[in-house]
């Protein structure tokens, strides 16, 4: 873990639970896609960076989960380097207490204000198409998070952040993070037909096509969908409805999952209710929900 992969010239990643990429911009000046999860994931960059007498300029995030952006503020600490990040995810990068705000529809508990969903505050500027490295481009990737972005490197390698899953993950989570299915599945479909030199996703194998795998994540989101859709031919609670998901993916209550698979369903019966698939209605003063 957290070895150091070469895959062009200039194009690195730093094996990680979600992968760090690596980027030289000039003969001994990197940046950073992404900093890991945590401070300790932050150090161990750093290792990476004097190992080769590299300094670091800055971070370009690809979106706000604490996974990713969890080693900002000790890299910023250390090196003074810029962090950038696109759109909302700037907001919630700069305000860490949003995520979990966000998941919980309210002031989060205590059992959500943990390194794993909320990341220390780091000095985040809001990504600008100047503040890009020379040859880049960015690539809007949203569904997973509001404003995901992808990077294209001057060597056409294409760092995906967390659109994309391998079999491997999707099985062990069951119900994939999401804020916007119809925006996730329009990314698949569009990252299914990209061309470019290699791919970087950060939960699955850098490789040189990933058309079968979007077309594997497009389905298992269809499915999702499909067992929702069926699990509401009664009409049925959010909660008798979370927990029919919970039993037929085999995931275990805690406040975490309830949080993130939650949220997660509420956006796929926001997408089932704008597909014309369902209608929620109010009775005995319970929120319900049934296919049409």
């Amino acid at each position: 873990m957290y070895e150091l992969i070469k895959l062009t010239e200039r194009d690195y990643y730093i094996q990680s639970p979600a992968k760090i990429g690596l980027v030289l911009t000039g003969e001994d000046q990197a940046v950073l896609i992404d900093s890991g999860g945590d401070a300790s994931a932050g150090k161990k960059v750093r290792n990476h960076l004097e190992a080769q007498r590299w300094t670091l300029r800055a971070v370009y995030n690809t979106h706000s989960h604490a996974d990713h952006i969890g080693g900002n503020r000790y890299l910023q600490g250390q090196t003074g380097c810029d962090i950038f990040a696109p759109g909302l995810e700037y907001d919630f990068t700069r305000r860490p207490l949003l995520e979990p705000a966000f998941l919980y529809g309210g002031f989060p508990p205590a059992e959500l204000r943990h390194k794993f969903l909320m990341a220390p505050e780091s000095a985040v500027r809001e990504l600008t198409p100047e503040s890009l490295p020379e040859g880049w481009e960015v690539i809007p990737l949203p569904g997973h998070a509001f404003d995901m972005a992808g990077y294209r490197t001057a060597d056409d390698t294409v760092y995906l952040a967390d659109c994309l899953s391998s079999r491997e993950t999707m099985e062990k989570y069951g119900i994939g993070f999401l804020v916007d299915v119809k925006a996730h599945l329009e990314t698949l479909k569009k990252v299914k037909t990209m061309q470019a030199r290699l791919f970087v996703p950060s939960h699955a194998e850098a490789a040189e096509s990933v058309e079968s795998l979007a077309q594997l994540n497009i389905d298992r989101t269809l499915e999702i969908g499909e067992r929702i859709t069926e699990s509401c031919r009664e009409p049925q609670s959010f909660e008798q409805l979370l927990r029919s998901l919970f039993t037929a993916y085999g995931l275990a209550m805690t406040f975490e999952q309830h949080a993130l698979v939650g949220s997660t369903v509420r956006s796929y019966l926001t997408w089932l209710t704008g597909e014309g698939r369902l209608r929620a209605f109010f009775e005995d003063n319970t929120l319900l929900w049934e296919r049409i």
